[in-house]
């Protein structure tokens, strides 16, 4: 089964430079978003945990997409990180990042809080259906404390707006079973599972 990657393939998770007043370095941002363009990238993936999401307010978000925006104009894509552990104000995020220019978004599992498979479920619907924007889904228990489960990501899948997983849970067999059972792309989320992941079947 070919299955088209909606991101491209190489997307890189982007730092978030600060000053060493604590504030961000905007110039600094704009001169990484450049040299990121210029290696040939698919993808940016802005305000994730690399771009520092847990330390900037949703205002400070919303800048850093445009400023991306900004630079890298429509050569790539521009992958947003919405979502927390509150479905409320993970909504809100989701649609703060589509009016401020995102292609994409990167929704996490809801963090700390550990609900069961169902309330994964709602989360990520709900996020699904709160703009156009596609969705790459987050998988990554060693951060969050939750999978989500094989099951679970099949069904989710069938959602139009959910486009693609990355994965970081470490299990490769699992990975596999996804992959055999819907036509969602994967990606790796962490840099020692790709060899693994692609092995069997990640774009």
């Amino acid at each position: 089964m070919q299955i088209t990657p909606p991101f491209g393939r190489l997307i890189t998770a982007m730092v978030t430079p600060f000053t060493k007043s604590g504030e961000i370095d905007w110039t600094g941002l704009e001169k990484i978003a450049a040299h990121l363009v210029s290696l040939g990238h698919d993808g940016i993936a802005v305000n994730g945990t690399t771009g520092e999401a847990p330390t900037t307010s949703d205002e400070e978000k919303d800048q850093i997409i445009k400023a991306v925006r900004k630079v890298v104009g429509d050569k790539i894509k521009i992958i947003a990180g919405a979502g927390n552990n509150e479905t409320s104000h993970s909504v809100e995020q989701a649609q703060r990042a589509a009016k401020a220019g995102a292609d994409g978004l990167l929704v996490v599992t809801p963090y700390y809080n550990k609900p069961p498979q169902a309330g994964i479920e709602a989360h990520f619907k709900a996020m699904a259906n709160a703009t156009d924007l596609p969705i790459m889904m987050y998988d990554i228990p060693g951060r969050t404390g939750i999978e989500i489960e094989s099951d679970t990501i099949v069904r989710l899948a069938e959602h139009k707006n959910i486009a693609a997983l990355k994965d970081a849970k470490g299990n490769p067999a699992a990975t596999s079973w996804v992959i055999k059972r819907c036509a969602i792309p994967v990606y790796s989320g962490d840099d020692i599972l790709n060899l693994p992941l692609l092995s069997v079947g990640a774009v």
